[in-house]
C-alpha cells in the first residue's frame, strides 16, 4: 500500500492530502528498522522510507509522510512505582512525596507489583511477547523537577515487545465505510515519571511540585506506521479504550494520564528519509491530529520554499494551531544509560515454569494474568453489532464516550424497547443532551430505569414520539419525577377514545376542503397537512398512524 502523497499544486495554496484510506492518508507496508531510546530528547521511534503508489499529475510535487508515536499513560495504582507515596491527581503540592520521591540518600527502590501486572496484561492485550526477564536502567539528564538526576526506565531489555495495535478508520464519505488497519507496537517498558514544574513569569522563578514524581508510567512505541494525524489520533484513541478495560490507566487526557509525543519526517518517495521532529506532550487526540497535519504541511513548505528541516523538539500551541520551537536535538545527548544496581531482574513465570511451592504474592503468573483479561474494545463492538444488529458506527459511538456502553445496557435490560430504538434514543437525544451540557454519563440527571420507563411508554403506545421528547426534556430538568407523573401532569397520555378522534378527523375534514380537494387531485402530501391539523387539535395526543388510518376511511366513504 502506499504512503501519504502530498501535493503542491499550485504557487499560493496550501498543500492537499490525496484523499485514499484514512480521508486523508494513503496506507504502505510495514516499515523496517530499528529504534532509539529515551524519553526527553532522543526519540524512541525510528523512521523508514515509504513510497508513495500513484504517479503524481504533471506539474505535482509528491511527498511522503512518515509518523510514530511514543505514548505515556499513567499506570491506575494507589502508589508509587518504587515508593509507597500514594498516588491524587490535584493534591496539594509536595504532599505525596517520600524520601525515595525526594532523592534522599540512603533511600532504596521496591517494584510496585500493581505496575508491573499492569505492564504484563497491557502487553498481552497488545499481542506482544512478554520477556520472561526484563532488566531496569539509569537514564541520566538534569531537570529540576527530577531530583535523583536519573529516571528508571527499561532502555535495554523492556516488559513486552513486538506487538500490535488494530483500529478502525473510515475511508469514505459515510461512517459505515471503515477499515481495520494496523501499527506495529516496538515495545512497552515501565518507567517512573517526572515532577512538574510550575513556572511563575510574574516572578520569574520556577516552583516544583514533586506529587507526581516517581509514579508509575507505561511507554508504549509505536513505529512509523501512521501516516497523518487522523491515522494517529485513532490508534491512541483505541489504545485509551483498550487501556481503561483493562483498568491498566484511567488514561484521562484532560488529567495528563496519557501524554503522547510524535516524531514527524516527510521526504521525496526513492530518496533517503528527512529528518524529524518530535513535537512533545500532546494531552488531546484531536490537539495530536492538528499538531501533525500541521508540522507535515510545514515541514514541506519549508522545503519547497528551499530551506531545511532541524532535527528539534517541538510543542504544538493550540491557540494558534501551529506547533512551536522548544529545543535543538542537533548535538546528541549522553544519557550514560547504565544498569539500576539497586533494582534485581524483573522475573515473570508461566504456569508451565512457575516454582513449586512459591508464593503467589512473591511471583507474577502470565498465564493467570491472561485469564483475567476482560472483553477488548474490538471484541465489544463486534459483539454489539452481532447481538443488537446495530451498525459498526454506533457500537464505535457507545464505546467511544466513557460509561455510555454501560448505559446502554443496563437500559436494555430494563426495556421491552427493540433494541434499535434504544440504540437511536441513547445516541442521539441523551448524548445530545449531554454534549449540550458538556456533561460525563455519570453527571446525567437522567438514570438508565427512566429512560428504560419512557421508552417502554412509547413501546406500548401510551404516548407518541413528540410527547416522548417533551418527557423527556421534564426527566433532564426535574430530577425525581418519574415518565408516568410526568405524562399525567402534562396530560400527553395518547388519545385512546376512538369516537373522539373519527369526531375530530370528520371536523377537520370539514374544515378544510380545498385541503381535501387537493388530496383528491392527486397531491399525496396534503394527506400529511390533514394529519398535522388533527394532531393539533389533540395537542399531539393522537397517534398520526391511527389519525391516517382514520381519515383514509372516511376519505374512501
Amino acid at each position: 500500500m502506499a504512503a501519504p502523497m502530498l501535493r503542491w499544486c499550485c504557487p499560493g495554496r496550501r498543500f492537499a492530502f490525496t484523499r485514499v484510506g484514512c480521508g486523508s492518508c494513503h496506507r504502505r507496508g510495514p516499515p523496517t528498522g530499528s529504534t532509539s531510546n529515551g524519553k526527553r530528547g532522543q526519540s524512541t521511534v525510528a523512521q523508514q522510507p515509504h513510497i508513495t503508489a500513484q504517479k503524481p499529475r504533471k506539474g505535482e510535487r509528491e511527498w511522503a509522510a512518515v509518523v510514530g508515536l511514543e505514548i505515556h499513560a499513567q499506570i491506575a495504582s494507589n502508589s508509587k512505582l518504587f515508593s509507597g507515596s500514594q498516588v491524587h491527581f490535584a493534591a496539594p503540592p509536595n504532599s505525596l512525596v517520600s524520601f525515595f520521591d525526594a532523592s534522599l540518600p540512603g533511600t532504596l527502590p521496591v517494584l510496585n507489583r500493581r505496575c508491573a501486572e499492569a505492564a504484563v496484561m497491557t502487553g498481552l492485550a497488545l499481542d506482544c511477547h512478554i520477556n520472561r526477564k526484563s532488566l531496569f536502567d539509569r537514564k541520566h539528564y538534569f531537570y529540576a523537577d527530577l531530583p535523583a538526576g536519573y529516571q528508571i526506565t527499561q532502555q535495554r531489555l523492556p516488559i513486552a515487545v513486538n506487538g500490535s495495535l488494530a483500529y478502525s478508520v473510515s475511508v469514505g464519505r459515510k461512517p459505515s465505510q471503515m477499515v481495520t488497519r494496523t501499527v506495529r507496537v516496538k515495545q512497552i517498558q515501565l518507567e517512573q515519571d517526572s515532577g512538574k514544574s510550575l513556572h511563575d513569569d510574574l516572578r520569574s522563578q520556577t516552583l516544583i511540585d514533586l506529587n507526581r514524581a516517581g509514579i508509575g508510567l507505561l511507554e508504549v512505541v509505536l513505529e512509523p506506521d501512521m501516516s497523518c494525524g487522523e491515522e494517529a489520533a485513532t490508534a491512541v484513541r483505541e489504545l485509551q479504550l483498550i487501556l481503561q478495560a483493562l483498568g491498566t490507566s484511567q488514561a484521562n487526557m484532560a488529567e495528563g494520564q496519557l501524554r503522547v509525543d510524535a516524531n514527524i519526517s516527510v521526504h521525496r518517495p526513492g530518496e533517503p528519509l528527512g529528518i524529524r521532529t518530535e513535537v512533545k506532550n500532546l494531552n488531546s487526540a484531536r490537539f495530536l491530529a492538528r499538531a501533525i497535519d500541521y508540522e507535515i504541511q510545514r515541514q514541506i513548505n519549508e522545503l519547497e520554499n528551499g530551506g531545511e528541516i532541524l532535527n528539534e523538539t517541538r510543542s504544538f500551541d493550540y491557540k494558534l494551531g501551529c506547533t512551536v520551537p522548544m529545543r535543538d536535538k542537533e548535538g546528541k545527548q549522553d544519557y550514560r544509560f547504565m544498569p539500576e544496581p539497586n533494582l534485581p531482574p524483573l522475573l515473570l513465570y508461566d504456569s508451565g515454569s512457575l516454582p513449586s511451592g512459591a508464593d503467589p504474592q512473591q511471583v507474577i503468573d502470565i498465564d493467570r494474568l491472561r485469564e483475567r483479561l476482560p472483553e477488548l474494545p474490538r471484541v465489544t463492538r463486534e459483539r454489539l453489532v452481532r447481538q443488537y444488529g446495530m451498525l459498526p458506527e454506533h457500537s464505535c459511538a457507545l464505546l467511544n464516550e466513557v460509561g455510555l456502553l454501560e448505559f446502554f445496557q443496563s437500559v436494555i435490560k430494563e426495556t421491552r424497547a427493540e433494541p434499535k430504538k434504544v440504540t437511536s434514543w441513547v445516541l442521539n437525544t441523551f448524548l445530545g443532551f449531554l454534549k449540550q451540557q458538556n456533561l460525563a454519563v455519570s453527571e446525567s440527571p437522567v438514570t438508565p430505569s427512566a429512560l428504560a420507563e419512557l421508552l417502554d411508554l412509547l413501546d406500548r403506545k401510551a404516548i407518541s414520539s413528540s410527547a416522548a421528547k417533551q418527557v423527556f426534556e421534564e426527566l433532564w430538568r426535574n430530577e425525581g419525577k418519574t415518565p408516568a407523573q410526568i405524562v399525567a401532569e402534562k396530560k400527553l397520555e395518547l388519545l385512546q377514545d376512538l369516537e373522539a378522534l373519527e369526531q375530530l378527523c370528520r371536523s377537520t375534514l370539514e374544515a378544510h376542503p380545498h385541503v381535501v380537494m387537493d388530496l383528491k387531485r392527486g397531491n399525496p402530501r396534503a394527506i400529511n397537512k390533514l394529519i398535522g391539523l388533527v394532531r393539533k387539535a389533540t395537542l399531539g395526543r393522537a397517534d398520526p398512524t391511527a389519525i391516517k388510518e382514520v381519515l383514509e376511511r372516511q376519505l374512501s366513504s
